[in-house]
């Protein structure tokens, strides 16, 4: 059975060539290199981590090993995903692009929407994968575990109660993140607040002037016009805008304490499109993308976590 298409066309003037989706969340944390990709990963994968007491002991003459050493793992395991779609190419004789599928009855797949389709099926992978790294539910289908989940089912992580955060309140709530990082991580050079969009938001609008504790005319004194798109940070650690992260929900954390396993990272820009006529003599034309992905973190009394 094929991919339900619904195909609406007035077949009047001439077609643009060009195809327009709706606009898709862009893999930033990927993207940007916001935490620490593990790729080759056929399996799974086992994350050491080593745990010290205080390793310095006043001297004697003899070699006298007191200290502690412990020593745990967690596990990154991806789960296995896939995109199957399937098309008639008897849908498209009577649309705009019919003359581009060519005049035999053993016709192609429009070659423009052909090449939109596999950019669109790229872009919304993309998107879901942005979603499920951070706030991912391992029992929903097409999702995997992301870290909001893992963190909360961990008695390491710091909590934090969050607020409906507005640009009133936004600098206190940072700081409330800022307040529960541990004195040995806050100087640390990858140590990055992990923000949501409406955290973001709120934040330059602050900065903008629009918040008590801001000069009226915010920074520099250009009021909203102050943000051009560029780095954010607060108190000295940088902040990081995630996509999928939820409304109201921040990460503290290490970006080299955060790590996304996968199989190859070119499983993820693939995207197959296999036309079934010299196959099994059919008209229909099946889209296929297969990749495997997942998250994990190392130490959880090492991270934050507001929501």
């Amino acid at each position: 059975m094929a991919t339900t298409n619904s195909i609406t066309t007035t077949y009047a003037g001439e077609f643009a060539g060009e195809y327009i989706s709706a606009a898709l969340l862009s893999g930033s944390t990927l993207d940007n290199g916001l935490i620490t990709v593990k790729p080759n990963i056929k399996f799974k994968e086992v994350i050491k981590k080593v745990s010290t007491d205080d390793i310095v002991k006043d001297a004697t003459c003899d070699f006298d090993p007191t200290s502690a050493i412990t020593l745990t793992e967690r596990i990154l395991q991806p789960d296995f995903q896939q995109v199957n779609l399937q098309l008639c190419k008897k849908d498209f004789h009577n649309d705009w692009e019919a003359v581009q599928m060519g005049y035999s009855a053993f016709d192609s797949l429009p070659p423009s929407f052909a090449d939109f389709l596999i950019g669109h099926v790229a872009a919304k992978v993309a998107q879901r994968t942005e979603q499920s790294i951070w706030n991912g539910a391992a029992a929903t289908a097409g999702q995997f575990g992301g870290f909001k989940e893992l963190l909360l089912a961990d008695g390491d992580v710091t909590d934090v109660a969050a607020s409906t955060v507005t640009s009133g309140n936004v600098i206190a709530q940072i700081g409330s993140v800022v307040d529960a990082i541990g004195s040995s991580l806050y100087t640390s050079e990858d140590m990055y607040i992990y923000v949501s969009q409406n955290v973001a938001r709120a934040y330059v609008r602050a900065l903008g002037g629009f918040a008590t504790n801001v000069g009226a005319a915010g920074i520099n004194a250009d009021g909203t016009q102050w943000y051009t798109g560029g780095t954010l940070s607060f108190d000295g650690i940088k902040i990081a805008v995630a996509n999928g992260l939820a409304d109201n929900t921040m990460v503290a954390a290490e970006k080299s304490n955060l790590y996304f396993g996968t199989g190859l990272l070119a499983d993820h820009n693939e995207v197959k499109v296999i036309d079934m006529a010299d196959i099994d003599g059919s008209q229909n034309v099946r889209v296929v993308m297969r990749f495997t992905a997942g998250v994990q973190y190392g130490i959880g009394s090492d991270i934050v976590l507001y929501s």
